[in-house]
């Protein structure tokens, strides 16, 4: 294992970031394309080596789904920001207030870079996300210093060696270390701050940019719902939403946590989703290949535990994988919970791991309510065939983003934002939001040949017929 970074290096490194920043001025479109050319070259060399510490420090990750992911998942944001940010950097004329644009004067609005960004990542995607916002931190001119989950160790070291070979330390360099260098990196005067993470890790990082005034990008998570009308089709529904849930053995942000179910097909749609697991994943959770093991004992216990909870005050229990036989190796079968008590922890906290909730209903009205009765998710899934219904939920729920009939995919989207809202983030990285979002659009006024204000009587000393002036151009 490498070293962990010193905390005392941060500000150093920090300070030479913003130094060569401001003395290469304007960041050109052939530098920009440039440095993201390089990661992805980066990305390229060092497939073999990522996946290999994927594996390690998962205990269980196919050299698949970390390409699938991590590897060609970071790739589409690069080359998406590589291939379309150009056209983003123009400036745009602007309109002014008569007579301020009379005369020859102009105003224009430019996108400069912010300065230096730091990007904290996190454990379950630990090269996606740190890889796919940087793409659009580059696109937008800016340097940036990388921190990776200490729970990857691992990859923290791969990705650490990786930017030392293609980057210099006043480009992009990766510092590694424990939550204690994790907070200092929080509490450092960047010019804009990432964080992927949890809701509490969320809260802690803005309380320590808060301090610097820090501009920030938190994607977080939540419990995100799956509605599933009378009008689905049941199969297809039960299918994808396995294997939205086998991604990663539910350690994913986006993933499903609570499924909202008509009361009289939830039998229906549980032997579906079982029969569509065994399909996916045959055979035992304890030594399926594709089935990724739980990131530390921590978490596997903690998910134990929110179903065991749960099963102890009269939840009844679905196992998918095998016999349940406790933590094997950090591994859990998939478990559905359905309609839990609403006090319980696995109704209260966001899973991350191989469990679900299942919560039958009768009333569409009454899911809604339910949904907008807690905090706001990061993803919101609509299945069904009903136009109105579907309409009805768009319109009367809010979430980061949406999948209609789908789950998971509105994130692969690298042209359109992705993010949260309120308790599950704020901001976005992907697409033209991601330039603006780690950009700063600086409005430049340049003045016409003739000041027009004098003849207007709006200057001093303001005399009756300028106030007779002003109220005359009061209207609606």
């Amino acid at each position: 294992m490498s070293t962990a970074t010193p905390i005392e290096h941060l500000a150093p490194l920090l300070a030479a970031q913003k130094a060569a920043r401001l003395a290469e001025g304007a960041v050109g479109a052939g530098v920009r394309r440039a440095r993201i050319q390089r990661v992805i070259d980066m990305l390229v060399k060092y497939r073999d080596p990522i996946c290999e510490a994927a594996h390690a420090d998962f205990g269980n990750r196919s050299r698949t789904i970390t390409l699938m992911f991590d590897v060609l998942g970071s790739l589409g944001s690069l080359k998406a920001a590589r291939d379309d940010f150009e056209p983003w950097m123009k400036a745009q004329k602007r309109k002014g207030a008569i007579p301020f644009n009379w005369f020859g004067a102009r105003g224009v609005v430019e996108y400069h870079p912010k300065g230096v960004v730091g990007i904290m990542g996190t454990w379950n995607y630990p090269v996606f996300t740190l890889l796919a916002p940087l793409a659009y931190v580059l696109a937008a001119g800016n340097r940036a210093i990388l921190k990776p989950s200490e729970l990857t160790p691992r990859i923290a070291e791969v990705m650490a060696t990786a930017v030392r070979e293609f980057f210099k330390p006043v480009e992009i360099v990766v510092v590694t270390g424990g939550a204690e260098l994790g907070q200092a990196f929080a509490a450092q005067p960047f010019d804009h701050l990432v964080l992927t993470g949890g809701t509490s890790v969320g809260k802690a990082v803005m309380r320590a940019a808060a301090d610097n005034l820090t501009p920030l990008t938190l994607e977080l998570g939540g419990k995100s719902p799956v509605i599933v009308s009378r009008s689905a089709d049941l199969a297809m529904t039960a299918e994808r939403v396995m294997i939205a849930k086998g991604a990663g053995s539910g350690q994913v942000c986006v993933n499903a946590d609570v499924v909202y179910v008509p009361k009289e097909h939830v039998d229906t749609l549980i032997g579906l989703m079982k029969q569509s697991f065994e399909r996916l994943y045959p055979g035992s959770y304890e030594n399926n290949p594709d089935w990724v093991t739980i990131i530390n004992e921590r978490h596997c216990a903690r998910v134990d535990s929110y179903v065991s909870e749960a099963a102890a005050r009269g939840a009844r229990v679905e196992t998918f994988g095998g016999p349940y036989r406790g933590p094997q190796q950090k591994r859990l079968p998939l478990r559905l919970v359905i309609d839990p008590p609403r006090d319980t922890a696995i109704m209260q906290n966001e899973i991350f791991g191989p469990a679900m909730v299942v919560l039958p209903y009768e009333r569409l009205d009454d899911v809604i309510a339910d949904i907008n009765g807690r905090p706001r998710p990061l993803a919101l899934y609509y299945f069904g065939k009903d136009k109105a219904e579907e309409r009805k939920v768009l319109d009367h729920t809010i979430s980061g983003g949406v999948c209609i009939n789908e789950l998971l995919m509105h994130a692969a989207l690298t042209d359109a934002p992705f993010g949260g809202i309120g308790a599950s983030g704020m901001g976005h990285y992907h697409g033209r939001e991601g330039f603006l979002e780690f950009s700063h659009a600086r409005t430049i006024y340049r003045a016409g040949w003739w000041d027009p204000r004098r003849a207007f009587g709006m200057l001093p000393p303001l005399t009756q017929k300028t106030e007779r002036m002003m109220e005359k151009a009061v209207k609606p």
